[in-house]
């Protein structure tokens, strides 16, 4: 089954329901958006000479053209391969290369960079919004392609900040289940709610375009085509029922902004894609109330392993309360989830291992990468690389990934815990833990602050609070910490900045 199914029937259903907005502004209905995606089809198979199972790269910021290439792309009975547009162009070369895809559309200011680094087997690179564009759309509507649900329908490519990335292959069917996943436990969405895309669409805010159509909710694009904490309280002010997806690095600026909004113009702001932290969370409820709702997933099994209700977050009185507040939550109806041992043996409850889950949102596997594909599917589960354990009421934990585990004396030590302590002091406003190569210990604890505060309160501050073995043996303090594009902190690059900073000790 063709996802682009839900958006044909709403196009003749809620025919003149607001499907895009730009803004304040209301860009087209569901009839006009499915119109446009209908054109865009079938310029991409007459114009294009596209085939089913092609694939077709988007490469733009945040833009209302999004949708309709992104839907008219399945329309036609292709793949998207929607690249993020921060990244340099020998790397979006590398994912038009990796992906085989024929035909790439590009924001205009991203075109130059493309063509630079366009291989030899992308056939048009195609300006979003220009001449050629135009064309495509001035073509005849097709009739929506039949696909199987197992087809290929977006293939995303992972962040690669551990080596090249690998493409995640979601198809139609993943990514309905993700979809019914999120409207049934996360965000039920009714006609003329909202969803605000201010994260990255080619990630993690692109796959709630989905349920949101599903629901016959309004996408709405920011005019800044990006994040800024005023221009999403304005957004939320003009709409109301909003809902958008925040990593948390966003929400910790909507919490310092100093704008007034009323809290409930907002639905559910969902955060997930790096540590949330516990008072970090506490902090986001003291500003924004009882409207958050928190998830856990890969591109592998895309925003969908486990989730933390709004409910379960907003619930002060619960004994367990900041316990919850401290996990990811628990698995999804349609995933079961896991926690192993190096064998891929199954550990008691609250043993600390691998995270693995099976399901289906979880993906078809890596694409042309067989190599990989055995090692993180085996025997029909996931095997996520993230450590974490699950508690007597069925909570999963998440502690690290695996390569960000420290072991020091034989002993393992979890950043994650140590970060939460470390963050508790109201000075410190971000916090990021590694390991340092010992001779005697193997590793030691190394913490890198950002704050206005001092080594020896932090550390009175965490032998307050964890076993001494944990607690870290340096503190170096930081104007700001490495970050990816989506705020995650890059703990790959702070252990290559602490490793030049010891050899220009000694």
């Amino acid at each position: 089954m063709n996802l682009a199914i839900w958006l044909e029937q709403a196009g003749r259903t809620d025919a003149d329901r607001p499907a895009v907005g730009i803004g304040k502004h209301v860009l087209h209905d569901y009839a006009g958006l499915a119109e446009r995606a209908a054109r865009f089809a079938g310029g991409l198979r007459t114009v294009c000479g596209v085939a089913p199972g092609d694939r077709v790269a988007l490469v733009t910021k945040n833009c209302p053209q999004f949708l309709e290439i992104l839907w008219g792309t399945w329309w036609a009975g292709c793949a998207c391969v929607p690249v993020n547009a921060k990244l340099h162009g020998a790397e979006i070369g590398y994912i038009l290369e990796q992906s085989g895809a024929r035909i790439c559309l590009a924001g205009a200011d991203l075109v130059d960079a493309v063509a630079t680094h366009a291989p030899a087997g992308l056939e048009r690179l195609i300006p979003i919004a220009g001449r050629d564009y135009d064309v495509l759309l001035a073509a005849d509507a097709m009739a929506c392609a039949e696909v199987p649900g197992d087809s290929l329908a977006w293939l995303f490519f992972t962040s690669g900040t551990t080596g090249r990335p690998k493409g995640a292959m979601l198809s139609h069917a993943n990514l309905m289940a993700a979809s019914y996943a999120y409207l049934a436990e996360v965000d039920p969405v009714k006609q003329n709610d909202v969803t605000l895309l201010s994260a990255p669409m080619s990630h993690g805010a692109g796959i709630y375009i989905m349920p949101h159509v599903l629901g016959r909710g309004t996408c709405v694009i920011p005019e800044s085509g990006a994040f800024e904490p005023s221009e999403i309280f304005g957004l939320a002010s003009h709409w109301r029922n909003a809902s958008m997806f925040a990593a948390p690095t966003m929400v910790k600026r909507m919490v310092a902004a100093r704008d007034e909004v009323d809290p409930d113009c907002f639905r559910t702001i969902v955060y997930g894609g790096a540590p949330m932290y516990v008072e970090d969370a506490v902090r986001a409820l003291d500003r924004f109330g009882p409207h958050f709702a928190q998830i856990y997933g890969q591109g592998e099994s895309p925003m969908t392993i486990t989730r933390l209700s709004r409910e379960e977050i907003a619930d002060r009185d619960h004994s367990r309360w900041r316990e919850r507040l401290a996990t990811a939550g628990v698995p999804y109806g349609n995933v079961e989830v896991a926690v192993v041992d190096d064998d891929g043996c199954p550990l008691p409850i609250g043993e600390t291992g691998e995270i693995i889950c099976r399901g289906a949102p979880v993906m078809l596997g890596y694409w042309n990468n067989p190599d990989a594909t055995a090692k993180t599917l085996r025997d029909g589960w996931l095997f996520t690389g993230d450590v974490g354990a699950i508690d007597a009421f069925g909570y999963l934990s998440l502690k690290d990934r695996s390569k960000d585990l420290i072991i020091s004396g034989g002993t393992n030590i979890y950043p994650r815990e140590v970060e939460e302590v470390l963050l508790t002091h109201p000075a410190v406003r971000e916090a990021s833990v590694i390991g340092r190569p010992d001779p005697e210990w193997g590793e030691i604890v190394v913490a890198y602050i950002v704050g206005d505060t001092d080594a020896q309160t932090l550390d009175a501050l965490c032998l307050s609070r964890i076993a001494r073995f944990k607690r870290p043996k340096h503190y170096r303090f930081v104007e700001t910490l490495p970050k990816n594009n989506y705020g995650k902190i890059l703990k790959t690059e702070l252990r290559d900045i602490d490793r030049r900073h010891v050899e220009s000790e000694t």
